[in-house]
């Protein structure tokens, strides 16, 4: 049972991570490798803002606020600058892991064990009767996720949302819109990158502790859970983003099943590119038959 809460709060925080991932991937068509710092960076505003005795509630706004911030920086870079997509997610990650240690005062990695959190502060401890304890952390991480999920579905049903879907399909229709497709470039960032901080925000509260290296490949477990979730539940009757919060569960509880036949923690990396080039190769493999 312990096992199946890990793989559910684990999916749920990396499903918050992975729609901001579809924004870029699937509908901006934009390598953004700056989420891999702003993951951290999110966790990073969290720890030290919860141990300046802040709401831990307002750590997640705050979070949220600081990645898109860098998502606007990077879509600044790449848009006004003329920096192709990819060097600019580098340069903005790069820049980001210098940022992420002046934020957490120089040190690499900071506790925050004895401080409260959104999983564990007088409000919550009160409202959740003690059958429901065990389940406490995964039922928050689910409401934050949902909430999250459902003010994207409700964006991407707007104007600005249909310019978004627009310019990763053909920039030239935003264009002949009279719109500014650069702009809506840098929108799309800002929310994409917005919701991997707050996912980084989450992680930090559930783990108390941020690490300096937490990002490190954040970009291709949102990758994985935007293809499984993509290819696995391909129907039109699932909205994309219910999808890819299925394909993070799934590449969550396929890691833990790795781990629970013998491989050690230290594999995660190497377990999570072979499982990211199974999917990519099924993914190709798909596609050219339906061309073929």
């Amino acid at each position: 049972m312990d096992l199946i809460i890990g793989v559910f709060e684990q999916g749920f925080i990396y499903a918050i991570m992975a729609i901001g991932v579809y924004i870029t991937y699937k509908i901006l068509d934009f390598p953004d490798l700056s989420v891999d710092g702003t993951f951290p960076l999110g966790a990073a505003v969290t720890a030290m803002l919860i141990i300046a005795g802040v709401n831990p509630y307002l750590t997640l706004v705050a979070a949220t606020c600081l990645g898109a911030l860098s998502g606007v920086l990077t879509g600044i870079i790449h848009v006004k600058f003329k920096v192709r997509d990819l060097l600019s997610g580098i340069i903005m990650m790069t820049a980001l892991y210098t940022i992420n240690l002046r934020i957490a005062g120089g040190i690499a990695n900071v506790p925050i064990f004895n401080y409260k959190t959104i999983f564990d502060n007088d409000f919550i401890n009160g409202i959740f009767p003690s059958f429901l304890a065990p389940y406490k952390t995964m039922i928050v991480i689910f409401i934050v996720l949902i909430i999250s999920k459902l003010l994207l579905d409700l964006y991407l049903k707007t104007k600005s949302g249909y310019l978004l879907r627009a310019v990763g399909d053909n920039e030239k229709i935003v264009t002949s819109l009279a719109k500014d497709s650069g702009i809506t470039k840098i929108i799309g960032l800002a929310i994409a990158n917005g919701l991997v901080a707050l996912a980084g925000s989450v992680m930090c509260q559930q783990q108390r502790f941020f690490e300096i290296t937490m990002g490190t490949g954040t970009i291709v477990i949102g990758l994985a859970s935007v293809i499984i979730g993509m290819n696995v539940f391909k129907t039109d009757k699932i909205k994309a983003t219910t999808a890819v919060v299925f394909g993070s569960v799934i590449y969550k509880a396929c890691v833990a099943i790795a781990i629970e036949c013998g491989l050690e923690a230290s594999d995660l990396k190497l377990i999570t590119a072979l499982l990211f080039f199974i999917i990519l190769v099924f993914s190709m493999d798909r596609k050219k038959k339906v061309k073929e």
